[in-house]
């Protein structure tokens, strides 16, 4: 039974005395917006075409739109459909129902897509030069349909066809779609929801659980044994500036790589490639970040100076983070395909951590520690490598990640990784026994640290070798 408009039951009707369904397609038939994802990707494959945007949307958006696809070609079998939505659209077709592609983006993406699901009668789309939204949109409907058409859509500019049409339909409706309706009298026959909570989503995005990495920054602190209220609020700040920059080059990351995600097995399900988030939503949330990491960096200073911690260089945290985001982005962009030199690059971010957290509370670091971090984490960075060949080893595969590494790069692979992570424990027994650690009472304790290290960096890759 279908639901009307008035709330009473309506009768299963036959498909000839139904009427045309019209389905949008950005934030409807599919959950994100196909422009967007299309300008991310372009900006991936070759950042120079972002420069003739602003000339292409002189042209106008009907060209704009016709621009953009037609430099890049989106895989729109791995799009994240409205899955509740779809699987209706696919039962309506097999009753026969008449189904039409109705929206605002170009042609090109539209007849691709409809060629794909192979459920729609016709393509309604803009053509380079009109803008099918809105009432663009509807005076179309009218001139094929008169008043008798059916529509889902699910943003403000639906309003008017919503309106319109015959039984309304809503999929993944935004706050202002409802308060539309809610002000025309407008309710929707049914509604197609597939989304999950927002909250989840961004903690997810910006992935909160990758701010462990950044307790790097209090080991100066805590080598140094300075537990002095400058310093730990100095660290503290430091913390929470790193992890909003951090999060925001994640984002970016997540962003950038939208086409490649929605075409692996598990990082399809990240919040933007699903499109639980939107991309332009992304966007803002990394410029606030970034505005509020580089206040942080610039507050330190002060900040500690007043908790009786002068010894800070004013500009020297806000330096080495403006770092860590340049090389974060390079990384991103251009050096995790790289082969040697995405790992090298890697350790370097760990180190460039500890090297902050030093320039935060204006506590100088050992060439002992960074000789030690160097090689400790360049073995991280190696396993991670290497855990990634084994697992495509065991099951036959051949890379497919664009990184320059081969299947048969396991065994030098293990040769480095292991050499540099008992490197970081030569290092350590030399500044055991040859440096005055005057710092610690038993100092001779110290060296229960080396089996303990040997013990977990063995176990570490025994285990990636294990898969």
């Amino acid at each position: 039974m279908q639901e009307t408009t008035n709330g009473q039951a309506d009768s299963p009707k036959a498909a000839e005395d139904l009427a045309p369904l019209c389905v949008d397609l950005d934030g409807t038939l599919v959950k994100s917006d196909t422009l967007v994802d299309a300008v991310l990707v372009l900006a991936r494959q070759d950042f120079r075409h972002v420069l003739r945007i602003p000339g292409w949307i002189a042209q106008g958006k009907a060209s704009f739109k016709r621009h953009v696809n037609e430099a890049v070609k989106l895989n729109v079998a791995a799009l994240p459909y409205n899955r509740e939505l779809l699987e209706y659209l696919y039962h309506q077709h097999a009753e026969g129902r008449e189904l039409y592609l109705a929206t605002a983006a170009d042609r090109v993406m539209a007849e691709r897509v409809a060629a794909h699901l192979d459920i729609f009668a016709g393509v309604f789309a803009s053509d380079g030069a009109v803008n099918l939204a809105g009432k663009n949109k509807l005076a179309a409907f009218r001139e094929r349909f008169g008043d008798r058409f059916s529509y889902v859509g699910n943003a403000s500019p639906d309003i008017p066809l919503l309106t319109a049409c015959l039984d309304p339909m809503v999929a993944n409706p935004t706050a202002g779609l409802r308060a539309g309706l809610k002000s025309a009298k407008v309710t929707p026959v049914r509604s197609f929801m597939d989304t999950s909570s927002p909250i989840k989503a961004w903690l997810k995005a910006i992935r909160l659980h990758q701010w462990a990495k950044n307790v790097l920054i209090f080991a100066p602190l805590i080598l140094a044994h300075s537990w002095f209220a400058g310093s730990i609020v100095a660290s503290l700040i430091a913390f929470v500036s790193f992890g909003l920059c951090a999060s925001a080059t994640y984002i970016v990351n997540d962003l950038l790589d939208l086409e490649a995600d929605r075409q692996h097995a598990r990082k399809r399900n990240r919040p933007f490639a699903a499109g639980n988030l939107s991309a332009i939503s992304g966007v803002m949330v990394v410029a606030l970040f970034l505005a509020i990491s580089a206040g942080l960096a610039l507050l330190l200073p002060v900040a500690a100076a007043r908790l009786g911690q002068p010894l800070i260089e004013p500009m020297g945290f806000f330096g080495w983070l403006i770092l860590y985001a340049f090389v974060t982005s390079a990384y991103s962009f251009l050096l995790k395909r790289v082969v040697m030199v995405d790992v090298i690059v890697l350790a370097g971010l760990y180190t460039i951590r500890i090297i902050a957290g030093a320039a935060a509370t204006g506590i100088p670091i050992s060439p002992w520690l960074g000789g030690f971090s160097i090689f400790f984490f360049l073995s991280l960075a190696f396993v991670k490598r290497f855990a990634e060949l084994e697992s495509l080893h065991s099951r036959g595969l051949a890379p497919a990640n664009g990184r320059g590494y081969l299947v048969a790069d396991i065994e030098q692979l293990r040769s480095f990784g292991t050499s540099a992570g008992y490197a970081s424990v030569v290092v350590l027994t030399l500044y055991i026994s040859a440096v005055d650690v005057r710092l610690y009472h038993h100092g001779v304790r110290l060296w229960l640290l080396l089996p303990v290290m040997l013990l977990w960096l063995s176990q570490l890759w025994l285990l990636a070798s294990r898969g």
